[in-house]
């Protein structure tokens, strides 16, 4: 007996070194195959805007006194939000002085001459008058031909229409004489007309931007404030177009992301054209706006422009077979997991329907309690054995 002694020592030892030497088993983390609800959704950075934003303009060209409001002041429609005086007339220099004081000398000689031309065509038209008052009795006692009278007819008639001529001349002249002085007038004193427009706006709201605040000269239609309601926003997400196509006017969304409580709302409109849109990596994309509006009041805090993240769902399933994201892989063409049976790996390919970041509908491959491995990496292969991390419990 003593003779196998050192023998089953010798044995001992060199299954020892094997047992040393031989690789530690892979250890895994698993988790199982379950059915839950699955909601897919589409995350897209978007912005919180005010759909009827009311741009307030100069009605006139003039002087714009300081606007006292600011961004954030409530206003009700036709409240005066700003007043525009007119622009003070430039005093003349010496020479455009003298240029406009001969200009006015002028004029004030045109209204006389105009004015010794109405009296001579009224006295034409005083005499033509008398002919023919003359040739009409005359004719009446056939002491005359009617071309006679006619001839007197014209005159009288010819001499009225040049009276009336003269007459409008000298309007025109005085009119003339009337800008000329003004122009003198307004040099010399540098005279302000009365004050003011006041610039009343349609609507109320509260203002969004007072966009020009100081007094200065504005030309008519420079936009002086923006104003908005803020109850009624809506919610513009930019979503790439391969995204969009899954989406449908109706559809639930969620609005998170811009610092408060997450808000319901709900899919208006699909704009039916996009726009090339180059990212922080420099990539062109195409992205459609999608329009969401709110299904409860927008919350204290939320304003225009705000940056918001919404989350539109695209579809929803109940009591679906799922498995975790972390366990697929693809194997060729197709998606598969390492499932675990007797303590090995066993590569099993999957076909999937739906999927979100974290879950993946199973459509066949798997059943459900099924056990699989997370993140599986190269020292794993089918059939290999592994050991189950401590703590796994066999679910996510």
């Amino acid at each position: 007996m003593r003779r196998f002694l050192p023998a089953a020592a010798a044995l001992a030892v060199i299954a020892l070194l094997v047992w040393a030497f031989l690789p530690d088993l892979p250890t895994v983390e698993t988790a199982s195959v379950t059915r839950t609800d699955l909601t897919v959704r589409i995350e897209a950075e978007g912005e919180a805007r005010i759909r009827e934003v009311v741009i307030v303009s100069a009605p006139i060209s003039g002087v714009l006194q300081r606007i006292t409001l600011h961004p954030g002041d409530a206003v009700q429609a036709q409240q005066t939000v700003a007043r525009i005086g007119p622009v003070a007339p430039a005093l003349l220099d010496a020479r455009a002085r003298a240029v406009a004081e001969a200009t006015t000398a002028a004029a004030a000689a045109a209204v006389d001459l105009a004015r010794s031309q109405l009296e001579q065509a009224e006295a034409a038209q005083h005499y033509a008058k008398t002919e023919a008052d003359r040739t009409r009795a005359l004719f009446a006692r056939a002491a005359l031909s009617q071309r006679v009278l006619d001839d007197a007819l014209l005159a009288e008639r010819t001499a009225r229409a040049a009276t009336a001529s003269a007459r409008a001349n000298l309007a025109v002249r005085e009119a003339e004489l009337g800008s000329a002085q003004a122009v003198v007038d307004g040099g010399t004193t540098g005279a302000v007309p009365p004050c003011c427009v006041d610039v009343k706006p349609a609507t109320g709201g509260r203002i969004l931007r007072v966009l020009t605040e100081d007094e200065q000269v504005l030309q008519a239609g420079t936009p002086i404030l923006e104003i908005g309601n803020l109850a009624d926003l809506e919610i513009v997400a930019d979503v790439l177009s391969r995204d969009a196509v899954h989406i449908t006017e109706g559809a639930e969304a969620l609005v998170t992301g811009w610092g408060g409580p997450d808000v319901a709302a709900r899919v208006d409109r699909i704009e039916p054209s996009a726009r090339t849109q180059v990212s922080a990596l420099g990539i062109e994309e195409q992205r459609v706006e999608v329009r969401l509006s709110l299904l409860e009041a927008p919350p204290a805090g939320l304003g225009h422009g705000f940056r918001v993240v919404a989350l539109i769902t695209v579809w929803q399933g109940h009591n679906v077979l799922t498995v975790p994201v972390p366990a697929l892989f693809r194997d060729g063409g197709d998606w598969a997991v390492f499932q675990v049976v007797e303590g090995r790996a066993i590569l099993r390919k999957v076909d999937l329907g739906q999927r979100t970041d974290a879950l993946a509908q199973v459509i066949g491959g798997l059943a459900q309690n099924d056990v699989v491995i997370l993140h599986p990496d190269d020292a794993i292969a089918d059939g290999s054995r592994i050991e189950t991390a401590a703590g796994t419990d066999g679910s996510m």
